[in-house]
């Protein structure tokens, strides 16, 4: 699984300020690639502050809606391989306010996808989606890039469109290239994620302030895994397909069967690593409902592409916590995560995460 093809690659990365976009820049300078951005200001606290991104790659803010300054990046820059991360994340946000999501997820889509159709040098894209995307009936079976798509709710049905608008692309105007690839991925998790009503995010709030960890939905079960896991997946995606473009298509993206664990389950694993009398209770919020059970079958990458997950889920909540302290302590968080980032990097490219 070597992911030595991005060395001197001009790499765009939509939505780089958030969460899984600082890590992935922060991994794309760590492989030698030329990285510019795009996306909204940095909600603060963030990790794109925390690593300093602004003084290490090209960062152009603005609305992935708004299709002007995109494609002035886009003649600029003129990227060979684009990460589309830039979206509306938040389920609750989702019910909120609808039509921004679907604004942002189908349509902020759709504005990208025209840029690359006017940018021939463009060779790998990757649009990143969501577990949420299938049609869940709450069986418990594993989804399949197979199964029906439609999520329920605004934000997992949005990100639904966007699987549509994503194929109906590369079937009309990608024939002949660039290779269009979407990555459903489960739950990550990892140290820099400050998101509202995200279990491990709202976990270190608890603990910080001294208060047990409130869980909505204890029993739920999700496909959890560190956010390493997923970006490296991302990049390996896009580096094959580049290489050979019937490699494109949708792939799922998740832990193996040892991190499908209960919302339950994971606190524990995080009140555990964090120590120090962390704790958690049940408190239901009469909140927007939730499917009990959501997995994810990921056979499809493993077979086509060689990739299996290397962190297990314990690994992934202990370089959360250790992440976070050192953000808390208010030292050495960049240089956590830079440490991180070549640690699992080592393992990804060092021959023991199977052969591509």
């Amino acid at each position: 699984m070597k992911l030595d093809f991005y060395r001197g690659r001009r790499v765009l990365v939509t939505g780089h300020t958030g969460f899984k976009g600082a890590w992935l820049c922060g991994l794309l300078g760590l492989l030698g690639a030329e990285t510019a951005g795009y996306a909204l200001p940095p909600v603060e606290p963030s990790l794109y502050t925390v690593l300093g991104l602004e003084r290490e790659l090209r960062s152009v803010m603005g609305d992935i809606r708004d299709p002007d300054p995109l494609e002035r990046l886009f003649d600029a820059f003129r990227p060979e391989v684009v990460f589309h991360l830039a979206a509306q994340p938040i389920v609750r946000e989702g019910y909120r306010d609808p039509a921004g999501t679907f604004d942002v997820n189908l349509m902020g889509t759709v504005r990208l996808l025209d840029c690359v159709r006017r940018h021939p040098g463009v060779r790998s894209v990757l649009v990143v989606t969501t577990d949420k995307v299938y049609r869940n009936g709450d069986t418990g079976r594993p989804f399949r890039e197979e199964d029906p798509l439609g999520g329920a709710d605004p934000y997992a049905c949005s990100k639904s469109c966007a699987e549509l608008a994503v194929r109906s692309y590369a079937e009309s105007f990608f024939a002949s290239g660039p290779a269009v690839s979407t990555a459903r991925a489960g739950n990550v998790i990892g140290g820099g994620d400050f998101a509202p009503g995200r279990i491990l995010p709202d976990c270190v709030r608890a603990v910080l302030a001294g208060e047990p960890v409130r869980l909505r939905h204890p029993g739920s079960v999700r496909p959890y895994q560190h956010v390493l896991e997923a970006l490296c997946a991302y990049l390996l995606i896009a580096a094959r397909q580049a290489e050979d473009p019937a490699l494109a298509g949708c792939y799922n993206v998740g832990p193996g069967p040892e991190g499908r664990v209960t919302t339950g389950e994971l606190a524990d694993l995080f009140c555990e690593a964090w120590g120090e009398g962390a704790s958690w209770i049940s408190a239901p919020d009469g909140g927007p409902p939730e499917a009990d059970t959501l997995l994810l079958d990921c056979e499809k990458l493993a077979a086509r592409l060689g990739w299996r997950p290397l962190w297990g889920i314990e690994t992934a909540v202990e370089k959360t916590v250790e992440w976070t302290k050192c953000h808390a302590a208010g030292e050495g968080a960049a240089d956590c995560a830079r440490r991180q980032m070549a640690e699992y990097l080592s393992l990804f490219d060092g021959g023991d995460g199977g052969k591509a």
